[in-house]
């Protein structure tokens, strides 16, 4: 690329016949210098603001990179601790019917030897009426015959 100062410094060759007005080709060369300076400046900075701006965005796609990474890890840690979460409340609530189901059991079999208990006791219970008839009703037999003969002997 031709800088400014090439062309400040660019001299052509004089002819004395037919050749171009010096003053003219000089005045020209130093309009296009001052013209060139500040389109070659422009272009500069421009170029280096390009590239700043470039250096801007691949900073800004890797943070977005990252946080897209992050994000996605932050979902699945979610979803593990979730499903974490499900498997130990599963196991309780299994562990927890188990449990009652074992109660349940128990008291069932309580019920039922109590309930043989109280047959028992009932059997028993008859047995000692049936006992205590008996003696009563022997009892009275003797009181009835101790009477006979007592009106006997009268």
């Amino acid at each position: 690329m031709i800088t400014p100062l090439d062309i400040e410094n660019k001299k052509f060759s004089k002819q004395v016949m037919n050749g171009y007005n010096v003053e003219e080709v000089d005045d020209f060369l130093d309009d296009l210098t001052v013209d060139y300076t500040k389109n070659y400046k422009e272009t500069t900075e421009l170029k280096a603001k390009v590239e700043e701006l470039e250096k801007s965005l691949e900073h800004y796609k890797t943070i977005e990179d990252t946080l897209q990474n992050t994000l996605l890890m932050a979902q699945k840690t979610a979803e593990d601790v979730k499903n974490v979460a499900k498997q130990q409340a599963d196991q309780i609530i299994n562990e927890a019917k188990g449990t009652a189901q074992k109660q349940a059991d128990n008291l069932d079999n309580e019920i039922i030897a109590k309930k043989k208990e109280l047959e028992d006791i009932k059997k028993q219970f008859d047995i000692y009426k049936a006992k205590m008839e008996s003696l009563l009703i022997s009892q009275l037999e003797l009181i009835k015959d101790i009477n006979k003969k007592e009106d006997n002997e009268f």
